[in-house]
């Protein structure tokens, strides 16, 4: 057995389907199908159910495929030391982040890392971030920028900066009409409260920015009209540009676009932190650690105000 079976073994637990797994390690369906006969022949036992559906680890399988994580683990853990003695010549960080936030900042990252560190790889996972922070409990990335607050990872995240949460908006939408303008400032904003006749775009349950808006809407004692739940943050404000409704955004994803209004939500705004965070291990490679220091630099050379 080597460290491409294991994975192979991994990956098809994972993405319980054959077909899938094939196509995630980029190897024909036939060829991953004949790797999984094979081992369960060699070992003398099933690792997979097959159903209707695809196929499902059995108990065996589970015990099994649990300590091939570790094992992947330790292996992933040990060449990082190894990279790191060898002062970054070489090496890989996983780094996780959103596609919407990625967008805007993640070239510059990388331009910015590889001018440093043309050998070492940056592997690129996008996700929301409840989505990271799993991953980074389980190993799979090596550090993620992500929304807070976060839920299990507790001492793990250090704030990055402050993001503020703005509603989004077509020039032409009435909303805009409701709009009060800081004084002395360019600042537009208005009391949520003041929405109620408009119906939103919101992004799903399971992010960040669906469950912080919901939020809002509960604790101004306020019911929301969406024929829109479970929307991508970058699709609803496409949508919110199309003046199907209003939208939720990050400043720190915001684009400026001549036909999109966006607005402060009531006059001090809202705010939350956005995060660097690591994966739970006690190691931290360098790279990862040099790939932070890269990120702050990003964010904290943002000077650009979307709101004014």
């Amino acid at each position: 057995m080597d460290m491409k079976e294991l994975k192979y073994l991994t990956v098809l637990a994972e993405e319980e389907s054959i077909s899938r797994a094939a196509e995630r390690l980029y190897m024909a369906q036939s060829s991953l199908s004949q790797f999984l006969h094979q081992f369960e022949s060699e070992i003398g036992t099933k690792l997979f159910v097959r159903t209707s559906k695809g196929i499902t680890p059995t108990y065996s399988g589970k015990r099994f495929i649990e300590h091939a994580r570790e094992i992947l683990l330790e292996y992933q853990r040990a060449k990082n030391e190894l990279w790191d003695n060898e002062n970054l010549q070489s090496g890989k960080v996983i780094l996780g982040i959103s596609s919407f936030r990625g967008r805007r900042k993640l070239p510059t990252i990388l331009r910015k890392f590889y001018e440093r560190y043309p050998n070492v790889k940056v592997q690129v996972v996008e996700d929301n971030s409840i989505c990271l922070e799993e991953l980074l409990l389980d190993g799979k990335i090596d550090i993620a920028v992500i929304a807070m607050p976060v839920t299990k990872l507790k001492n793990k995240v250090e704030i990055l900066k402050k993001d503020e949460i703005i509603l989004v908006a077509n020039k032409s939408h009435p909303v805009t009409e409701a709009m009060h303008q800081t004084e002395g400032m360019a600042i537009h904003w208005i009391d949520l409260k003041e929405t109620g006749d408009y119906k939103f775009i919101m992004s799903g349950y399971d992010t960040i920015l669906g469950r912080f808006s919901r939020r809002l809407f509960t604790r101004e004692k306020l019911k929301y009209k969406s024929d829109h739940n479970d929307i991508s943050a970058a699709m609803a404000v496409a949508m919110a540009r199309e003046g199907l409704g209003i939208a939720f955004t990050y400043q720190s994803c915001a684009e400026e676009y001549e036909d999109i209004q966006y607005i402060r939500i009531g006059k001090e705004g809202e705010f939350l932190d956005l995060g660097v965070a690591y994966s739970t291990d006690e190691y931290h490679s360098k790279g990862a650690i040099e790939l932070e220091k890269v990120i702050r630099e990003v964010y904290s050379d943002e000077k650009y105000d979307i709101l004014g």
